[in-house]
Parts: C-alpha cells; sequence; structure tokens
C-alpha cells in the first residue's frame, strides 16, 4: 500500500485513540501481553516484532503504525492490545476475540494469551463479572507450555480482580503463588503494586510504604511511563488524607499511618469507616445494624459526657417530631445497643439521656470518614469512583456486594450533589466522578469477612 495511505489510515486510528480516554491500568498491555507474540511457535514478521517492541515500551501509536493494516492472527492480538491501552476497550475485545478464533485450537499457547489480554480489558474496563474459570485455564495453559512470565500476570489478575471485590485474604494467596524474584522488572511492579493496595486495604501503612517503595523501583527499572504513574498514584493515596478522629475537643485529619497507629493503640474507637467498634483485638460489628451504630457514634462523639434523648431520637432517627412511641422506640434500641457492646462498654442511663461508659480506663474516639458523604453506601460507591473508570451500576454491585438498587439510590444521591456524573443511556450507561479528591479511598471501600 502507498505510504500515503498507510499515513492517512494511521492518522485515523490516532484521532479515534485520542478521544478514549487512558486507561489507568495498562501495566499488563505494555509489559506482558506484548510479549505473547514473539518467535517462538509462530513465524512472525519484522512488523510483528516491531508492533511488539513497541506495544512492551507503551507506545501504542507505534505498533498500530506496524500493523494497522493486518489482519492475521498475530496483528489482530497485537491491534486488540493496542486499542486497549488506548483505552478503546469494546474494539479492543473485538480484536482480542477474533485473534483467538483465528489462531485456533492448532494455537493453545497463544489462544491463552488472548484470553489473558482480554480478561485485563476487562478489568479496566470494570467489567467484574467476566468468566474467572477461563482466565485460569488459560493460567494453567501457559505455566505448563512455558511460559512463566504471562501466567504470573494472569495470577495478577485474578489478585487484582479479588482486590476490587473486597476479598483481600483470596488476593494475597493468589499473590503468594508467584515468585515474582525472576520476572521483569515490568512484572515485579505489578506484583508490588497489588501487595501494597493489599496493604492499603487493610490499614498497614509501614507495609505498604515497602511494598510501594519496591514497586517505585521496579517500575522505574521497567521505564514504562503508564507503569510509573500507577505507582505515583498509589504513593499519593498512601500520604494522602485516609480518616478524620473525632474527639469531645474536634477533628483532625489522619493520613493511613496514624489511622494504624490509632487502631494500635488502647483506646475504644467507633469506627465510622466501617461501622464497628473496636478496643484492641476486640471488635464488635455494627454493619449490618446502621441505627445501632449512630447511636453509638452519637454516644462516643460526647463521652464523656452523656447525650439527652431528645438529641438521640433527632438524630438517629431522623425526625423533628417527637411523642411518646419515640421514647419507647430509642429505649429499645438502646438495650439492644447495651447487649451488642457488653464485652467492650456500657451504655448508662442518666437524668437527661443516655452515656457510653468503656470498661477499661481508656480514652474513646471516633474515626470518621475523610470526607462528607452521610451515608455509608454512598461513601463506599464514591470511593470506587475515583479510580477515573468509568462503572456499571452492576460492576459497582458487584464489588460492594450490594444490590443495584442500593447502588442506584447512592449514585443518584451523588449525582445530585456533583460527586458523580453518568455517561451513556441504558445499558451502556456508566458512571464516573468528576475529580479525583484528595483523600485515599481504601478505609471507606467494603472488606468481606471471612464465610462472607
Amino acid at each position: 500500500m502507498p505510504l500515503a495511505d498507510a499515513e492517512k489510515k494511521r492518522r485515523m486510528i490516532s484521532a479515534s485513540a485520542r478521544a478514549q480516554p487512558m486507561a489507568p491500568i495498562t501495566t499488563a498491555f505494555p509489559t506482558t501481553a506484548t510479549r505473547d507474540f514473539q518467535v517462538r511457535d509462530l513465524s512472525m514478521d519484522v512488523l510483528i516484532a516491531g508492533a511488539a517492541r513497541a506495544l512492551a515500551s507503551g507506545d501504542p501509536f507505534a505498533a498500530l503504525n506496524q500493523v494497522a493494516l493486518r489482519d492475521d492472527a498475530p496483528a489482530l492480538a497485537l491491534r486488540g492490545i493496542a486499542m486497549a491501552q488506548l483505552g478503546d476497550f469494546a474494539r479492543a475485545n473485538a480484536l482480542l476475540r477474533e485473534a483467538a478464533r483465528a489462531f485456533g485450537a492448532a494455537h493453545p499457547v497463544a489462544r491463552a494469551r488472548c484470553v489473558v489480554a482480554e480478561a485485563e480489558v476487562a478489568l479496566a474496563s470494570r467489567d467484574l463479572a467476566w468468566p474467572e474459570k477461563s482466565l485460569a485455564a488459560a493460567r494453567a495453559t501457559l505455566a505448563a507450555q512455558g511460559d512463566p512470565i504471562n501466567a504470573a500476570h494472569a495470577a495478577y489478575l485474578q489478585a487484582r480482580r479479588l482486590l476490587l471485590l473486597g476479598r483481600l485474604d483470596e488476593a494475597s494467596l493468589a499473590l503468594a503463588d508467584v515468585d515474582a524474584l525472576d520476572l521483569p522488572a515490568a512484572s515485579r511492579a505489578v506484583h508490588e503494586l497489588i501487595a501494597g493496595g493489599i496493604a492499603l486495604r487493610r490499614a498497614r501503612a509501614q507495609e505498604a510504604a515497602e511494598t510501594l517503595a519496591r514497586a517505585e523501583h521496579a517500575a522505574r527499572q521497567s521505564g514504562i511511563p503508564a507503569l510509573m504513574a500507577e505507582v505515583d498514584h498509589a504513593m499519593q493515596a498512601l500520604h494522602a488524607v485516609a480518616a478524620r478522629q473525632v474527639t469531645p475537643d474536634g477533628a483532625r485529619d489522619l493520613t493511613l499511618a496514624e489511622v494504624e497507629a490509632l487502631l494500635a493503640s488502647p483506646a475504644l474507637i467507633v469506627d465510622a469507616c466501617r461501622n464497628v467498634v473496636r478496643h484492641g483485638a476486640q471488635t464488635v460489628s455494627l454493619a449490618s445494624r446502621p441505627l445501632l451504630f449512630s447511636l453509638a457514634r452519637l454516644l462516643a462523639e460526647a463521652w464523656p459526657k452523656d447525650v439527652t434523648r431528645e438529641f438521640l431520637i433527632a438524630r438517629a432517627f431522623r425526625t423533628g417530631f417527637q411523642d411518646d412511641s419515640h421514647r419507647v422506640r430509642l429505649r429499645v434500641e438502646i438495650g439492644r445497643l447495651r447487649a451488642a457492646l457488653q464485652p467492650l462498654a456500657a451504655v448508662t442511663a442518666t437524668p437527661d439521656g443516655f452515656a457510653l461508659r468503656p470498661h477499661a480506663d481508656v480514652a474513646m474516639v471516633v474515626l470518621a470518614r475523610p470526607l462528607d458523604v452521610a451515608d455509608r453506601d454512598h461513601a463506599a460507591v464514591l470511593a470506587c469512583l475515583v479510580d477515573g473508570q468509568a462503572w456499571s451500576s452492576s460492576a459497582l454491585a458487584l464489588a460492594l456486594g450490594a444490590s443495584q438498587r442500593t447502588v442506584q439510590r447512592a449514585l443518584d444521591a451523588l449525582a445530585a450533589s456533583g460527586k458523580a456524573h453518568a455517561l451513556g443511556h441504558g445499558r451502556a450507561r456508566r458512571w464516573m466522578t468528576p475529580a479525583v479528591p484528595a483523600f485515599t479511598t481504601s478505609l471507606l471501600l467494603p472488606t468481606l469477612m471471612p464465610g462472607q
């Protein structure tokens, strides 16, 4: 084809790609899937090898210059990876599926690599319902056929998905299955990034700092700008405001390291980020009992003083009108709270209302969310949206373990307050946040407990 026509085609592709949002998770596209089609089991020409090298260095435009007009299986796969790097996930999926079909059963390794690349496209586009068994089968094929780099990356995708779903123990196990010492620098950076993300979600600031420092070193060794940017974003989350400490003397912002120190202190903590009450190793979860937690927080914020019955009714029941039925209901709920908190504290009656008294002679503090979102469901949804990706309501429901109706109500409320906005209509509708806030979301996201 004449060079002028090829250049025209390249410009059309570049213009289309620039209209798409850049994906924040682009590590696999330039680091592993691009190695999938090297000269191992297929006879490839110079253009294919050049496109693979371009994608490995994070340059999708250079790769498209090499293979944009080709429809053979390796070229289709590389085009799909390039479009994924550029953020056109729908086109990337179509190309990768077409490539997998073109490779056929005669090339199981190449097909498995296409599955891994397609799984990363799904993860980057926050499609969390993709078949996990397909990725596990692809990982097994790659490991058996002597492709440890892409087998490791398949494990990383599994761990990332589990991390998004709040299944931290399972994510840790998936990560522990991979020995990253002999992997390339980019793969080591991804490994440490995931480990750092797990530590952030567990509020382990020191562990997160150590893993992210290793991730930064490996990312710089790889020389991939997108990977270095992702590590930098994680480092910013480590040092951003994670929560607020509320005491009778006022409130102050806390970093994740300060949260970790507070959780290790002897204080009785009413944790409004997780809706639990904790003292040392003892924890009472009120996550499924929001009214009881609201009462516990109101009593803790007033400690060591008491709280009047009228104030408790107005704030916990959210009503300006009070009668005898409200006072009866308050007594019932206080009784339930007293029973729930019995291992940690006592709820005592006073002439004017009620007071919360720790069994031990310790201080009491409230650990509050770092942003002004009253509803816990709203805060969790916003915490997902601030990753910069476009989420569907179904993906949010899956990630948060909530019903789609609950998530939709939260999205509507966030949209009304200007904290979120929608793109598209119907089943193609996606939600984003207009700006990235200056706080870390690790304490806002739900974590599944064993057995859930």
